[in-house]
């Protein structure tokens, strides 16, 4: 959506409120031994004190209120009793919500406790490419051209990037214009981003592979050659200069 009055830049930013401090907590709630499931009943209970909806529940009947993935899980993990966190799991966790008609989108990966295994590198990988592509996006600019900045500090710093996850355009509902804000530079894709416009910004930043393949239970993705994922999303506001991030909240740059 584009923002066009005041109101409407309000009610974006309630419902990015929502799901940032959601995150936010459900990060700090995250521990050793726990489900997934406790973890987003805990996010449930968090974004119905917002009075929000789960966006992917509602939109795609997703089993949970919140996505859940761990380890070689890429994205769209389905929070289950049996799966228990451990110190040092890759944990990533995706909250998006619908608040009074609007919809916000983040999320974040982390490693849980003691990086017994060396995740922090990728998982800071992430967070500083994102950082990046955001401060490079305002009015004007290609959408591919952030595709390939996001790409091209990824090989910098020896990863890959998931090529078939994208960020996209949000507001009214949960995916809008523009559909694809791919992590690699699509020559096919001629779009420029729109000043006012509301996109969620994302990355998908892979020890190995390149596109995320669907499991077995219709949700999950797993990496088609492996490895590991990290992901980080903003829902911003395009500028003629300096974005507005309006899920700052989350603190995933803290």
């Amino acid at each position: 959506m584009s923002i066009t009055t005041e109101n409407e830049r309000i009610g974006i930013q309630r419902a990015s409120d929502a799901v940032a401090i959601t995150l936010r907590k459900m990060r700090e709630y995250a521990k050793p031994g726990i489900s997934t499931k406790e973890l987003d009943e805990y996010g449930g209970e968090l974004l119905a004190q917002f009075d929000a909806y789960s966006a992917p529940a509602v939109t795609y009947q997703f089993p949970g209120h919140t996505c859940i993935s761990v380890n070689g899980e890429v994205a769209h993990g389905i929070p289950s009793a049996g799966k228990i966190l451990k110190e040092g799991d890759l944990v990533n966790i995706d909250v998006s919500a619908e608040l009074n008609g609007y919809w916000a989108d983040n999320g974040g990966s982390f490693v849980l406790g003691q990086d017994l295994y060396g995740h922090g590198k990728l998982v800071a990988a992430s967070k500083a490419i994102l950082k990046k592509a955001i401060d490079n996006i305002k009015g004007g600019v290609r959408i591919s051209e952030i595709g390939r900045l996001i790409e091209t500090e990824a090989k910098k710093a020896g990863y890959t990037v998931i090529k078939n996850l994208t960020g996209h355009g949000i507001g009214r509902s949960l995916h809008e214009e523009p559909h694809e804000i791919a992590n690699y530079c699509d020559r096919y894709n001629t779009g420029r981003f729109k000043k006012n416009s509301v996109v969620a910004i994302e990355t998908f930043i892979s020890t190995r592979s390149t596109i995320a393949d669907t499991q077995a239970d219709g949700w999950t993705l797993h990496g088609n050659k492996g490895g590991f994922v990290a992901q980080h999303e903003h829902t911003i506001m395009v500028t003629g200069g300096v974005p507005v991030i309006f899920t700052v909240q989350n603190g995933i740059w803290d």
